[in-house]
C-alpha cells in the first residue's frame, strides 16, 4: 500500500521530518545553541487566551468552587474519631479507596489558584491542610487516611487496622487489594502529591509538617518488614509512593525519607527496565507508569544513571511501541504485546490517568535534556486526549477514551461518580498552561503553540502568543514589554510533522539556526518585536505499528474522525473502510477552519464526514479505518462485511462481560476464589482453578433467552461444572485438545428458568476432583439470536 505515507515513529521524532525550510539559514547548529536543561516557567506567569483550552480551564474551574473540601475529609474524620462535617461523595468515595479524590482536589484546587489567582481556592486549600493536621493530633501517631478496609465477613472498617497486621507479618497483597484495603499506598500517593502541590502553588508551607507527620507512621510500618516483606507489599498498586519519600527529601533535605523512597523499590517491574528489556504486556498501565516516575524524580535527586536509563527506556517503549494515534495506551487498562495497536482498537482503549502520567514523564525527560520531539508527543496527547476526555458542556471527565468504531464516551457525573481519571481530569484541566513556555539560561522555548501570554522573570520581557492553532498554521510571538533592549534566544518548536516552515520577524525574513527540532534565533531583542511562524497544516495517513492496512487520519497534529451520529441513536452499522490507490486525493475541505472533511469516492459503505476527534464529546466516531486499494477491496469486500456484521451483531446482543485475570475486571464483577490464580497466555489475560478450588462472579442478566460463552486456549485440558445461582448449567470437559494451537470459543444456552426476575447472577466454575479448569479467558453472556424458524 504504497499510498499509506508516514508512520507513528516518523511522526514522534522531530528532527527528522524538518525539510524545505523557507526563509532560513539552513547551517548546521552546535549543540551548544541550547541550554542542557530547561524549566518550565511559572503557572502563575502564563495567561490563557481564548481557545479551546481556555474554554476546558473555566468550565474546570466553575466546578472545582462548587466542591465541598468537607465531603472529601469525611472519612478522614471519622477514621481518627471526629464527627464528619459532611457527607462523602459517591462512587470510589463510598467504596474503600475513598479519601484518594482528596489529594486530586488538592493538586487541582493549587494549580488553579496558580493559573487564575482565584483566593477562594488557596483558602480551600489552607483549609485542607489545617484539617488534615488536627485529625493527625487526634490520631496521635501522625496517622491520617480517608481508605477503608473491607474484612472477610464483608465488614467495613477504618483502613488503619491494616497496619498492625503488616508489621507483624501477616502480608495479604495481590492486585489492588492489601489486606482487604484499595490500594492504600497508591491512595497515600495522592494525598502527598496534594500537599506538595499546595506547597508548591500555593505558597502553603505548613503542607509539609503534615507530609512528615504520616511520614513517619509509614517509615514505621516498612521498618518493621524484611526487604521480602516490603517486595510482598509492593506487589499492591502502590501508585508512585518511592516519588513521594523522594519529593519530600526534596524538600527537607533528611536522608531518612530518601532512603526510604529508595527502599519501595518493585524489583519485578522495574529491573527489566533497567535492563531495557520490555516486559509490559499483560501489566495494569497506570499501576507502573507512576514508579517509573519515581525512579525519574529519584535521579534527579541522587544521579544514579540506573533510574534515568529505566524511565528513558520506559519511556521510548511506551510512546514510540504502545501507544495509540491520540497518545493514550492500554487496553482495558492493561499494556499488551508491543507493536500491536491494530490488535487492540477497542471499547475500552486508553485510561485517562495513563496519559496524565506519560505526559509528566515527558516534561521531566524534556527538562533534563531538551528536545523537541518530547513535545510531539506531548503534543499529540493533551490536544487528542485529554482536551477529549473533559465535556465541556457538563464539566465532567471520562475514564477511558474510546477508539472502537461507534463507542460513546462515558462521562463522571459531579457528584456520585467519583474515580481515578474524574481526579487527574480536575488536575489536568487545570494546567494547560504549564508546558507552553520554558527556560534554560539565555534562551527561552515555545514548545506548545496555545494562544496566552506571559512572564520571564529572568529576563524583564511579556509576551504574547496569537494562533489558531492546529485549525490554522500560523503563530505569532510578540514581545509587549522589555525593561530595556536585551540579548536572549529564542527556540521555537518546529513539530516532527511539519514537512516545511516559514519564519519572519517583523514581517522580513530571518537567520535562524536549527538544533533538536527548534529553530533559534539569537539577537538583542527589544518591545515590540514580532516574530511569525508558519506551518503547513498537511492531511496524513499514520498506519498502526503493526499492520499498514489499518490506519488513521491526521491534520497537523490533530486527530480526525469520522462522525457517525449522536450518542443517543445506537450504532449498528457496518465499520467504515476507506478505499483507493491514492486515500489522501479522496479527502475534500468541507469548513477547512475547523478542520472538517468529506470522503469523495473512497468512503464504503458509504462516504464520511471527519472532524477533529477531540471534539466528538456526544457523538459516535471511528478513528481507525481497514484500507485498501482497490484491487484488493474486490477480494475483501464479501468476507470484511461478514465479519463486521457478526462482530456487531454479538456486541448489539452483548449483555455482560467479564475479563478474567483482570484486577480492575475482577473487582467490578465481585470476584471471589479459592486455590485460583490469574494468568496469561499467548498475550491474553485469564484465571484457571484447581482440584478444591472455585472461582465464582457476579454478572448482570436480562429478561429472556440467554447465551453464555467461555474462551479457551485449545491445547487445554480440563473438566468443571459451571453453575448459575448454585444450579448446573453445564459440564465442560476437553479430556483431549480441542483446537491445538488456537483459542476458541464455546457457547453454552442458559435457560430462562436461571435468570427469571433476576438483574444478576452469580456464575461459579468449580473443577472436578483431581481436575482444573484450565485457563478461562473471558467469559461473555449475550441474547440469544432470534428465532428464523418460518
Amino acid at each position: 500500500m504504497a499510498t499509506l505515507t508516514g508512520n507513528r515513529r516518523q511522526i514522534l521524532t522531530a528532527s527528522a521530518a524538518l525539510t524545505g525550510f523557507s526563509l532560513i539559514s539552513t547551517r548546521s547548529a552546535l549543540a551548544a545553541d541550547l541550554p542542557r536543561k530547561a524549566t518550565a516557567l511559572p503557572l502563575s506567569d502564563v495567561r490563557l487566551l481564548p481557545s479551546d483550552f481556555k474554554t476546558a480551564l473555566d468550565v474546570n474551574h466553575a466546578y472545582l468552587v462548587t466542591l465541598e473540601p468537607d465531603r472529601f475529609l469525611h472519612n478522614f474524620r471519622k477514621g481518627a474519631g471526629l464527627k464528619p462535617k459532611g457527607e462523602s461523595y459517591g462512587g470510589w468515595e463510598k467504596d474503600t479507596i475513598a479519601g484518594h479524590s482528596l489529594g486530586h482536589y488538592m493538586s487541582a484546587i493549587s494549580l488553579m489558584y496558580a493559573q487564575t489567582g482565584d483566593p477562594v481556592l488557596k483558602a480551600r486549600a489552607s483549609y485542607v491542610i489545617d484539617e488534615l493536621a488536627l485529625i493527625q493530633g487526634a490520631q496521635g501517631d501522625g496517622y491520617t487516611a480517608g481508605f477503608q478496609r473491607r474484612r472477610k465477613d464483608g465488614t467495613v472498617v477504618d483502613g488503619k487496622e491494616i497496619f498492625p497486621e503488616i508489621m507483624a507479618g501477616d502480608i495479604r497483597s495481590a492486585g489492588f487489594d492489601l489486606n482487604g484495603c484499595w490500594v492504600p499506598l497508591y491512595n497515600w500517593h495522592k494525598l502527598y502529591g496534594g500537599l506538595f502541590d499546595g506547597q508548591t502553588f500555593c505558597g502553603l508551607d505548613k503542607a509539609i509538617p503534615v507530609a512528615v507527620a504520616l511520614s513517619v507512621y509509614i517509615d514505621k510500618v516498612f521498618g518493621s518488614l524484611s526487604d521480602a516483606q516490603v517486595q510482598e507489599v509492593l506487589n499492591c498498586e502502590h501508585g508512585g509512593i518511592n516519588d513521594s519519600f523522594a519529593e519530600l527529601y526534596a524538600r527537607t533535605k533528611d536522608p531518612r525519607w530518601l532512603a526510604l523512597a529508595e527502599r519501595l523499590y518493585h524489583h519485578k517491574v522495574l529491573d527489566p527496565m533497567v535492563a531495557r528489556e520490555d516486559k509490559l504486556a499483560n501489566i495494569h498501565a497506570n499501576t507502573n507508569i507512576p514508579k517509573v516516575l519515581g525512579l525519574a524524580r529519584l535521579y534527579e535527586v541522587t544521579g544514579k544513571p540506573d533510574y534515568r536509563t529505566a524511565t528513558e527506556f520506559f519511556y521510548e517503549r511506551v510512546t514510540k511501541h504502545h501507544s495509540f494515534v491520540i497518545g493514550g495506551n492500554g487496553d482495558r487498562e492493561y499494556f499488551f504485546e508491543p507493536d500491536a495497536i491494530s490488535k487492540h482498537i477497542t471499547e475500552a482503549t486508553c485510561e485517562h490517568c495513563a496519559t496524565y502520567n506519560m505526559m509528566k514523564m515527558s516534561r521531566q525527560l524534556y527538562s533534563w535534556s531538551p528536545d523537541a520531539s518530547y513535545f510531539d508527543y506531548f503534543e499529540r496527547a493533551h490536544l487528542n486526549h485529554v482536551l477529549a476526555q473533559q465535556n465541556p458542556k457538563t464539566g465532567m471527565f471520562s475514564y477511558m477514551t474510546p477508539l472502537f468504531t461507534g463507542a460513546a464516551r462515558g462521562f463522571s457525573d459531579p457528584v456520585d461518580n467519583w474515580t481515578c481519571c474524574h481526579g487527574t481530569g480536575m488536575e489536568s484541566h487545570a494546567k494547560h498552561a504549564e508546558s507552553i513556555y520554558w527556560q534554560g539560561d539565555d534562551t527561552l522555548f515555545v514548545n506548545l503553540y496555545i494562544p496566552s501570554t506571559a512572564k520571564w522573570a529572568k529576563k524583564g520581557v511579556s509576551l504574547r502568543l496569537d494562533t489558531a492553532y492546529p485549525y490554522e498554521g500560523d503563530a505569532k510571538l510578540s514581545l509587549t514589554a522589555m525593561r530595556r533592549p536585551t540579548r536572549f534566544k529564542l527556540a521555537l518548536r518546529v513539530p516532527g510533522w511539519a514537512k516545511s516552515v516559514a519564519l519572519t520577524l517583523n514581517g522580513k525574513p530571518v537567520e535562524a539556526s536549527r538544533d533538536r527540532g527548534y529553530l533559534i534565533i539569537d539577537r538583542v531583542w527589544q518591545a515590540g518585536d514580532k516574530l511569525a511562524l508558519s506551518l503547513p497544516l498537511d492531511l496524513n495517513i499514520e498506519p498502526t505499528n503493526d499492520n499498514p492496512g489499518v490506519v488513521a487520519i491526521l491534520r497537523g497534529p490533530l486527530v480526525l474522525a469520522a462522525d457517525l451520529g449522536s450518542v443517543d441513536d445506537d450504532y449498528k452499522a457496518t465499520d467504515p473502510a476507506l478505499v483507493g490507490n491514492d486515500l489522501l486525493a479522496g479527502f475534500a475541505p468541507v469548513a477547512i477552519e475547523k478542520a472538517r472533511f468529506k470522503t469523495v469516492g473512497i468512503g464504503r459503505p458509504g462516504e464520511l464526514t471527519f472532524v477533529p476527534f477531540y471534539s466528538q464529546y456526544e457523538r459516535r466516531s471511528a478513528v481507525y479505518f481497514k484500507a485498501f486499494n482497490e484491487a484488493d477491496w474486490k477480494i475483501e469486500e464479501a468476507s470484511f462485511l461478514t465479519e463486521q456484521a457478526r462482530q456487531r451483531d454479538l456486541a448489539a446482543r452483548s449483555v455482560d462481560v467479564m475479563h478474567l485475570g483482570e484486577m480492575q475486571a475482577e473487582r467490578d464483577h465481585n470476584l471471589e476464589s479459592d486455590v485460583s490464580w490469574p494468568g496469561t497466555y499467548r498475550g491474553r489475560n485469564g484465571r484457571d482453578a484447581r482440584s478444591g478450588g472455585f472461582m465464582s462472579f457476579k454478572m448482570n442478566v436480562k429478561p429472556g433467552p440467554l447465551v453464555m460463552q467461555a474462551s479457551y486456549w485449545g491445547d487445554d485440558r480440563c473438566e468443571f461444572d459451571i453453575l448459575i445461582d448454585g444450579e448446573t448449567l453445564t459440564t465442560v470437559s476437553h479430556k483431549t485438545p480441542v483446537k491445538p494451537g488456537e483459542f476458541f470459543d464455546e457457547a453454552y444456552p442458559v435457560p430462562e428458568a436461571l435468570t427469571r426476575g433476576k438483574t444478576t447472577v452469580t456464575v461459579k466454575f468449580v473443577p472436578k476432583e483431581g481436575r482444573s479448569t484450565g485457563m478461562i479467558f473471558g467469559v461473555l453472556l449475550f441474547t440469544a439470536a432470534p428465532s428464523t424458524a418460518a
